[in-house]
């Protein structure tokens, strides 16, 4: 069974890629940024979004599972 650490670096290098290949590339000629004031439609939020869910799932399911170990 993986400990908590490994848990966490196994995640670690498979979010940190994921997220640095999700950016838009920069426009050719060094133009405006792709997201138009203030936001524009092609701003990605959602990776982040998912990930920052995705680990307050994880650490709730953990929190859980230890608590009925305890109770156990």
């Amino acid at each position: 069974m993986l400990s908590l650490r490994n848990t966490l670096v196994v995640i670690f290098l498979i979010a940190v890629p994921s997220i640095l290949m999700s950016q838009p590339p920069d426009p050719p000629g060094g133009g405006v940024p792709p997201c138009g004031p203030p936001f524009g439609a092609i701003c990605p939020i959602d990776g982040g979004v998912s990930f920052l869910i995705a680990a307050g799932l994880a650490l709730g399911g953990k929190k859980a599972y230890d608590m009925s170990r305890r109770k156990s």
